[in-house]
């Protein structure tokens, strides 16, 4: 499986609107890409403007067909307008089998 964990810093007066919209793009690609396997939405303790978006793939290539499908390219234009990011924090290939 290939997974990643990204951080946005999102404008506070857009934070809700930040996290409707990840929602939606999770439940978008959970139910329509084949290769989607977990997304998550998660708000940071220390810092209420600061999310970080947990996701995994079947592989390179499913996570690759996100990035080129519709879901990845809406979200990033509409959080571009008010978040910075992604900060790539971890992103590789599982080693073995999950825990």
């Amino acid at each position: 499986m290939y997974q990643f964990l990204v951080s946005f810093t999102v404008r506070p007066d857009r934070r809700d609107d930040f996290v409707s919209l990840a929602a939606k793009t999770a439940r978008d690609s959970l139910a329509n890409e084949p290769g989607s396997r977990r997304f998550e939405v998660i708000a940071d303790d220390a810092n209420p403007d600061v999310f970080y978006l947990n996701e995994v793939y079947a592989d390179l290539a499913a996570f690759e067909a996100h990035a080129g499908g519709p879901y990845f390219g809406a979200f990033f234009t509409e959080a571009g307008t008010y978040a910075e990011g992604p900060t790539w924090l971890m992103r590789g290939t599982l080693v073995g089998e999950a825990a």
